[in-house]
Order: structure tokens, then sequence, then C-alpha cells
């Protein structure tokens, strides 16, 4: 419902926007503006379905492998006690559970193209186990908003996009982006627990701590690396788990006595089934997102706030990062665009330059995963997942600032 509201609004406002700026400014193309967006983002959306595609059918084929060859099941185990905690409504060793151990570690990897993939076999595991097919489950709200809140240990992308803009320590926002995706991980989770009246008992607490020990070691860790070969190491190491799997999966289809290949093609088509079927999902999302930024809607929204912020006698450097800020829940590919136009305009390491990829590198593509993730399963209620996953955005957010400010500030 909250998912309803939100899309109706992006074209209520830009319809508004469109007609002030005609009345007030006689200005007649940002029609043609809005109109030329919305098929240009459906074209879009279209081609990011078809590059998934490719993605899914070997990633799905090759989980489709180790669910055959048990490994799924053993992830599943191994992550029990916190997941049967976390995920009630999930019984205790369901494929859902390995699935979904596998997306989480993915995303912390910084492991996008396999991480969606796995996230979306997690997804049809707990359809399997919903009674209201076009219901989303406390479970499946819970994996949106984990995901959503995106903790990644190793964001090698936005490290490349510093090198490139030119950036003279690319991996300089290394550590406030882990500081930051934490915080907002850790608040989305507590708050969902409360909501779900999930009980933080002690193997929760554990597990959290386990887990904040594995972050202050990454930062131990790459702390002591050269700056130079931060980058070159945390890629490497990503690819090098990411190739292990796939040998581990097929070695234990071998060992299961499982046809891999037959079993590789046989998920490789559900890929592609599930490919096509998220088309109308990205469609409606990214045109009516894409009609918000045209409208102008956006710009004058972040002119609003910096005036605001200079009128309280507040520091406003920060606020020319409000656009990555605000399209990051929107659009992956726009709030990237948004950080490498803030990084052109004032230099890979200005302040607000640092801001913006620390902000772009604290949470995940909050609509985009609602938007991929139901509509693979076909769940058009929602309920309170774009709410609590809008909680973690906005802790994320604020966190990469205040983070920002105590590093580089």
């Amino acid at each position: 419902m909250v998912l309803n509201w939100i899309w109706i609004a992006f074209f209520a406002i830009s319809f508004l926007m469109a007609v002030g700026k005609t009345l007030v400014d006689g200005d007649l193309s940002v029609w043609t503006d809005i109109m030329n967006s919305s098929f240009s983002q459906a074209s879009f959306a279209f081609e990011i379905s078809l590059g998934l595609t490719g993605v899914l059918t070997l990633w799905l084929g090759i989980m489709k492998i180790g669910e055959r060859g048990g490994v799924i099941e053993f992830f599943g185990r191994l992550i029990s006690p916190l997941f049967s905690r976390l995920f009630p409504g999930i019984p205790k060793g369901h494929p859902a559970m390995g699935a979904i151990f596998m997306n989480i570690s993915a995303n912390m990897l910084g492991l996008d193209n396999a991480a969606t993939p796995m996230g979306l076999r997690a997804m049809q595991e707990m359809q399997s186990l919903n009674e209201k097919k076009d219901t989303a489950t406390d479970a499946m709200i819970m994996f949106l908003v984990l995901n959503s809140s995106g903790l990644c240990l190793i964001p090698v992308s936005i490290m490349m996009y510093r090198a490139q803009g030119g950036a003279a320590n690319p991996t300089d926002i290394f550590l406030p982006i882990l500081i930051a995706t934490a915080i907002a991980t850790l608040v989305g989770l507590i708050a969902l627990c409360l909501k779900q009246r999930i009980r933080m008992d002690r193997v929760i607490w554990s597990w959290l701590a386990g887990i904040g020990g594995v972050v202050g070691a990454v930062v131990w860790l790459f702390s002591r690396l050269p700056a130079d070969k931060m980058e070159l190491y945390s890629t490497c190491a990503a690819n090098v788990i990411l190739f292990s799997v796939i040998i581990a999966f097929i070695a234990a289809g071998i060992r299961k006595k499982v046809n891999v290949y037959d079993t590789f093609i046989e998920g490789a088509k559900e890929g592609f089934r599930t490919a096509v079927m998220i088309i109308p999902y990205l469609v409606a999302i990214l045109v009516a997102i894409g009609m918000f930024r045209a409208s102008g809607a956006l710009d004058l929204f972040t002119s609003w706030v910096e005036a605001g912020v200079s009128a309280l006698g507040f520091d406003t450097r920060w606020v020319g990062a409000l656009p990555t800020m605000l399209m990051k829940p929107l659009s992956g590919s726009g709030s990237c665009a948004m950080m490498l136009d803030v990084m052109k305009e004032n230099g890979a390491d200005a302040f607000v330059s640092r801001v913006a990829a620390a902000v772009r590198g604290s949470t995940d593509t909050t609509f985009y995963i609602l938007a991929v993730y139901f509509g693979s399963v076909g769940v058009m209620k929602t309920r309170y997942a774009a709410g609590y996953a809008l909680l973690a955005d906005i802790t994320g957010a604020i966190a990469a600032v205040v983070v920002a400010y105590f590093f580089f500030g």
C-alpha cells in the first residue's frame, strides 16, 4: 500500500510541477522533457531486465546445482540459530534459509551481480511458504529491509569511480562507508524486530557482535594496506570467493552424483522466466522516477533544503550531495550519475564529493529492490516493507554525512 501511494505521488508531483512551470515561467518544454524521460526510462527498464537475463540465467543455474548438491541446505543449517529467530515463519532446514544467507553474503562482498539472483531465489523459496500469494510475509519484509540497508564490507565500485575521477586516495572513503552502512543495517534490523515482535535474545546479540567483529577486522586489515593496493586486493578477494563458491557448488553436485549440466540448464530456465517477469515492475517504478526528476521537483526540493539549512545557521557544504541522497532509494544508476556529477563539478577530493560517495555506499537501492524482488514472485501488497526500508535509507544517509564530517570535515 505504501509503495502504491509513493508511485502515485511521483506522477502527481511531476504533473503539478509541469503545470506550475508552464503557468509561472512560461516553460512549455517541460512537458516534452517529462514525456521523453518516460520513454527513455521505459527503454532503460527493459535494458536492465535484458542485462539481468544472462546473470540470472547463470546464477540460478549455479544455485540449482548447489541446491541439488546439498550446499544450500548446509548453509541453512549453519545460520539456523540466527535466521530461525529473524525469520520465524521459515521452517528450519528450508532451502530459503541457505538462499538468504548466500544473498546477504554476496551483498557484504559487494557482488551485486551475484547477490540479485540469489535474492530472487530466496524470494521464490519464501513465496512457496506464503499462503496469501499477493501479500508480503514478515519473512519477506525482513529480507527486503536487510537488503535495502545494504551492509557492504568492500565498496569496490565506489572506490573505482573515485580513482577514475582523479582522487588522490580513492580508498579514503572506505571506512566512512563501512561505518554508515553498518549503522543503517543495525537500525533497520532492530526497528523491524520491534515491529514484528521478535525478541532480541542472546543469540541475536551474539551474532550481531560477531558481525561487528568481522567489520572491525576488515577495518583493521584494510587500514594496514597501502592505499594503492586496497582496491586491487579487495577486488581480487571478492572474485576469488565468488569463483570458489561456483567450484564448491559443482563439486557438491558431483559428490551427490548429480548431472550438473542438466541441473544447471533447469535452473537457468527459471532465471530466464524470472527476468521476463520483472519487466513490468521495473518499467513502473523507473518511469515514475524519471518523470519526477525531469519535472524539476528534485532540484526544487534540494534548493529548499539548502535555504533551510542556511537559515538555521548550519554548514551547507553537504547539501550538494542531497540529489545523490534522494536518488539513492529510487535508482542505483541515477544516484551513481548524481555522485559522478558532483565529483565532476567539484573535484573527486572535495568534501561534498566525499559526502556523496559515502551516501552512495551507505545503503542499497530500495525501490529497485522492492520492484524486482516482489515483482519476481507477483507480490502486490508489500505492507510496511517500504516504510522500514526507507528508515534504513534515511539512517544510512544521515550517518554518512555525520561520519564524513568526522573524517573529512
